[in-house]
């Protein structure tokens, strides 16, 4: 079954034209009921407006926000559609419409648009340096038709004019530049010169006077910057190949040896024949060695058309240069290919089951060199270990072998063994522990310290007999005076 459906979608043509799609005449398949209340609009210079910005900031600009609604077509073509009508004419009446200070053109909505649709833009033209024999309508007109379609003219010859100029309103078609300056001649074959200022107009070329690219993206200049360096570049090919001949009139090798024999090789940048050569040559030539000068031409011909044959000859005879050495070490000075492109034997080579030994080897390589850096760390701390373990040799510590060894730490990042934690019990009960195993004379001392002391019936806490014997100090009581016998003698 595939077979034959793919016998059938290569007997298909692929020049065969496909028939359009026709939409159908509905309602519902067409807005045009909806552009209705709609402006039309297309960007001069895309490279400096853009579209997603225009379409944000022009209601803003129009202070028609919430009234209007942007909609982008395409790079350079752009539609508002307005909830009413006075709101689209205001628009319309303020004129020409710029957007980033370079002009975008805007035209109301027709549903079968003719061939020049979006391509004028209505513009007020001040004409000043008017002739004095040119203040009537019909002149006024025609001077206004220089820059495009009159189509309104401010002039009232009634009232006095107090500006040195009159102001048109022309259709202007936006493929041509903005004219400056006209020469009109007069009757009687005067000429005049009338100038054209021109309203709104903000941002242009001011070498072509166009309303569609910058400056330095002008035509006219790239095709100058062009000649001009096509001209030098031509002039300096000219002085390097005056200035380059090798063999000029009066060398004794002019007429010997061709110029492409002795010119630069523009692979090397070196001469095809070495300076040393050719001053050995011309020596040769002048020096009086009893031979004719014919011979002596023919033998320098022969000479280099025998060397010219083969590249080791050109490189020992003419250019002097050591030919090229040649060793059996293949692998001299080799280094990495740094190569990021995505290649299937790389991928193959890197796959876990086109070669699985190679990772494991590499794992068990990297885990007996982790041991011989620890070594020195784990025969140290043998020397601690029981005798059993003094008698073996060096364990080998691998994570599939289980081997009991100290795990100090050490140099080699040998993680420590943490200890058992403490299990303490909590500070009031070992208080209560103690109170109990030292009796309760403990309490009595603990309180007088305190200052708890027992209250009786008595405000004042009675002494006992004990605790006055043993409160008595040692000193001796003093005896009484007897008042017959006279006062006491000093004892």
């Amino acid at each position: 079954m595939s077979l034959a459906m793919d016998k059938a979608l290569m007997a298909l043509s692929l020049d065969e034209e496909e028939a359009p799609f026709v939409m159908p005449d509905l309602p519902e398949f067409s807005s045009a009921e909806d552009n209705k209340l709609s402006l039309m609009g297309r960007l001069l210079n895309p490279d400096r407006q853009k579209m997603a910005l225009l379409i944000m900031k022009m209601p803003r600009k129009w202070q028609k926000e919430g009234k209007v609604r942007g909609v982008a077509l395409s790079q350079e073509r752009f539609q508002f559609i307005f909830k009413n009508e006075h709101d689209l004419v205001d628009v319309l009446d303020r004129g020409v419409q710029t957007f980033e200070e370079w002009v975008i053109v805007l035209e109301r909505w027709v549903e079968n648009p003719p061939e020049d649709y979006l391509q004028h833009i209505p513009l007020w033209v001040q004409i000043r340096d008017i002739p004095v024999n040119c203040y009537k309508t019909e002149a006024l007109t025609a001077i206004g038709d220089l820059v495009g379609k009159t189509v309104l003219v401010a002039f009232d010859p009634t009232k006095p004019i107090t500006q040195d100029f009159i102001r048109v309103l022309v259709k202007f078609n936006v493929a041509n530049p903005l004219r400056k300056t006209k020469d009109i001649m007069l009757k009687g074959g005067v000429t005049a010169t009338v100038r054209f200022n021109y309203e709104k107009i903000q941002k242009r070329c001011f070498t072509c006077q166009r309303l569609n690219h910058e400056k330095d993206l002008c035509p006219l200049t790239i095709r100058q910057r062009q000649e001009v360096s096509r001209v030098r570049r031509e002039t300096a090919m000219a002085n390097l190949q005056k200035s380059e001949l090798i063999l000029k009139a009066g060398d004794p090798l002019y007429g010997v040896l061709e110029e492409e024999q002795v010119a630069i090789d523009p692979t090397s940048g070196r001469g095809k024949i070495a300076k040393e050569i050719l001053e050995e040559m011309r020596r040769y030539l002048r020096a009086d060695t009893g031979e004719s000068h014919g011979i002596k031409v023919d033998k320098i011909q022969q000479s280099v058309k025998l060397a010219e044959q083969g590249t080791t000859s050109q490189r020992l005879a003419l250019r002097m240069e050591s030919p090229p050495k040649v060793t059996s070490d293949l692998n001299k000075g080799k280094g990495h290919i740094f190569d990021y492109e995505e290649r299937e034997e790389h991928s193959d080579a890197l796959s876990v089951k086109s070669n699985p030994n190679k990772l494991m080897a590499a794992s068990m390589t990297a885990q007996r060199n982790a041991d011989r850096k620890s070594a020195p760390c784990l025969m140290l701390l043998e020397g601690n270990a029981d005798s059993s373990d003094k008698a073996g040799s060096l364990p080998s510590v691998y994570s599939t072998v289980f081997k009991a060894v100290n795990t100090a730490p050490c140099s080699s990042g040998v993680p420590r063994k943490r200890p058992a934690p403490r299990r303490r019990p909590p500070k009031l009960v070992r208080q209560q522990k103690s109170r109990e195993s030292k009796g309760p004379n403990v309490d009595l001392l603990e309180e007088k310290r305190a200052g708890k002391q027992a209250m009786g019936n008595s405000k004042k806490r009675k002494c006992s007999v004990e605790e006055e014997e043993r409160n008595s100090t040692s000193k001796t009581a003093c005896t009484k005076a007897i008042p017959s016998e006279g006062s006491p003698s000093s004892q």
